[in-house]
């Protein structure tokens, strides 16, 4: 059986590291996008199991990024878990409200967003 595929979208490098080293001991294949516009291309040419999406992303934000896969039929099946600096609720609601399946403020505990990861790989 091959690993399941996460593509870990943030534009700070030592997040993306941070997660993707914890990912692939918990037995992940990891990719990774720095902007919305990469995010975007990698989540359709690489088809992802799984999306770790940040919200404040460069040329394109986490919100449309995640509507557009969401109102596509190829794509709206892959979760996506935002995980973002954003904290209040009007902010949560437009997340859940784009269509991400869960989501995540930071500063972050890895554990929990590696229980949110296995319930969304069910």
């Amino acid at each position: 059986m091959k690993n399941k595929k996460i593509l870990i979208v943030d534009d700070e490098s030592d997040i993306i590291d941070t997660i993707s080293f914890r990912l692939q001991q918990e037995g992940y294949d990891c990719i990774s996008a720095g902007d919305g516009i990469e995010a975007l291309k990698k989540a359709r040419t690489e088809k992802p199991d799984l999306i770790i999406l940040d919200v404040m992303l460069p040329k394109m934000n986490g919100y449309k990024v995640s509507r557009l896969l969401k109102f596509d039929e190829k794509y709206q099946h892959i979760p996506i878990i935002m995980l973002t600096a954003k904290t209040q609720d009007s902010e949560r609601i437009t997340g859940i409200e784009t269509g991400a399946d869960g989501y995540i403020t930071k500063p972050f505990d890895m554990d929990t967003l590696i229980a949110m990861i296995q319930k969304h790989m069910q």
